[in-house]
Formats: structure tokens, sequence, C-alpha cells
């Protein structure tokens, strides 16, 4: 398990577009199991929707983005050198909404990786049911 100072030493994000709380398990060049732990108190909330807070897709694209990135980085030599930046977003479905007080768990799988390309699946569920699902392509660029 990598708490939120680990997961800051990999990935760059910070407050408040910091959309991950906690890697549960990691096999790297394979697959992670992210936490983002959904509160009232994100921002969002605050114009999305007023009196129906719902968590916007482009941010739970962005969360499950910022999980696969911590299994790509995890998956390189040097992951200080190099800053991860979206390519393709494909095959993205949501099919219930994340509100608060909801624990998104997002899991991602390593699809390939070949040079500094990288094509990943991730998942996010609340409890047992999938809320959501895309296809992710990065490029790493040398920083």
């Amino acid at each position: 398990m990598y708490d939120i100072k680990e997961i800051q030493s990999i990935i760059p994000h910070r407050y408040p577009f910091l959309l991950v709380d906690r890697i549960e398990s990691l096999d790297p060049g394979k697959k992670v199991l992210g936490i983002k732990n959904v509160t009232i108190n994100e921002e969002f909330f605050q114009g999305h929707f007023p009196g129906e807070p719902i968590m916007p897709g482009v941010l739970i694209i962005e969360s499950m983005a910022q999980i696969g990135g911590f299994l790509m980085l995890h998956s390189i030599e040097d992951p200080q050198k190099v800053l991860p930046f979206f390519a393709s977003i494909d095959k993205a479905r949501f099919r219930s909404p994340v509100v608060p007080g909801d624990t998104l768990k997002i899991e991602a799988e390593m699809i390939k990786m070949k040079g500094k390309v990288a094509k990943i699946r991730a998942k996010g569920f609340v409890k047992d049911n999938m809320v959501s699902e895309a296809e992710l392509m990065f490029i790493m660029q040398d920083k």
C-alpha cells in the first residue's frame, strides 16, 4: 500500500488537482488498484450540481489517469525524469453517478508499453458496481 506522500513522490499532481488518496496494490508493469475518497468538500461540488452533487466524468477520467500514470511511472527506471501526458482517451463509458461519500476504486492494467508510450485500461467501481471505464494512452516526455 502507498500513502499520499509516496504517491506525490511519483506523480506530479498536487492539491486541488490530486485525485488519488491511496494505492492499495501495485504489480509494476501490470496492474494497480487506487482509491479516491469522494467528499462533499471537493471544490467542484459547489457548481456540479448545486443540490445534486455529482463528480464530473472528466474528473473520474482524470483520477483514472493519475492512477494509471502511477502504474506507468512505476514501470520505468527513473520516473522523476519524465512527465506523462495524455495522448488519447478511448472507449470511455460512465454507468452510474459518483457522489459525495463514495469510495471510487480504480483498477488500471497495462495493455502495452513501448518506449515512451503506454496504453492502460482503467475501470472505476463504487462498492462492487462498475461506474466507469476507459482506455488511456500516455506519452512520456523528458523534463
